[in-house]
């Protein structure tokens, strides 16, 4: 059974979507603690599971290092196999992803390597692509450059605005987190071998 950590700093609707998934006795994974750089909307879906929160706020440090040492202490406290960044806003330093990667992996609103940032949504539409999509990764010190895991394409439509456009995104990019996660589990996606491709 792998052991998850979701770091977030929103809604958390890819947690949710975990979480759900592992309802299924045969879903070979489960949450076991969130994270969060402030106090988020998403814990919510941690507590109706009796999952443990933790927030680390990013103000409470003088800066980057410490807390991102905090952050590591929090996540290391759980030992997971894996990490998963949904919708987190910071930018973790550099020791802790050298401490958690390559079982450190991201979503991003975009299909990578197109629009990386934290603007994915709105840069396809300013750079009037006709498609976008979703993307799993695995984290480096890049910003959005790592090892992409698995993407799909969502093309965008005539009068697409940021909101409508990123909805459209939102359940394909769950799809591909719990998939990301079955096949991590089962051994189809080696993410020792991707880090080193």
């Amino acid at each position: 059974m792998l052991s998850l950590v979701v770091l977030i700093s929103g809604g958390g609707s890819n947690l949710r979507a975990l979480l759900e998934a592992s309802e299924d006795a045969e879903f070979p994974a489960r949450v076991v603690a969130v994270g969060a750089d402030r106090d988020a909307e998403g814990f919510g879906h941690a507590e109706a599971y009796g999952i443990p929160t933790f927030a680390v706020a990013f103000s409470s440090f003088p800066d980057r290092e410490s807390w991102g040492d905090t952050i590591l202490e929090q996540i290391q406290q759980w030992q997971p196999d894996l990490v998963i960044l949904s919708g987190f806003m910071k930018l973790l330093p550099p020791r802790v992803i050298a401490a958690l990667s390559p079982n450190l992996i991201n979503t991003h609103p975009a299909y990578l390597p197109e629009f990386p940032g934290a603007h994915g949504v709105r840069d396809a539409l300013a750079a009037g692509a006709s498609q976008t999509g979703a993307s799993i990764i695995i984290v480096d010190n890049g910003v959005d450059a790592g090892p992409i895991i698995a993407q799909r394409r969502v093309p965008i439509l005539p009068g697409d605005t940021e909101s409508t456009l990123h909805e459209r995104i939102k359940p394909v990019e769950r799809e591909l987190l719990v998939q990301t996660v079955l096949d991590i589990a089962n051994g189809t996606i080696n993410l020792e071998e991707l880090a080193d491709a």
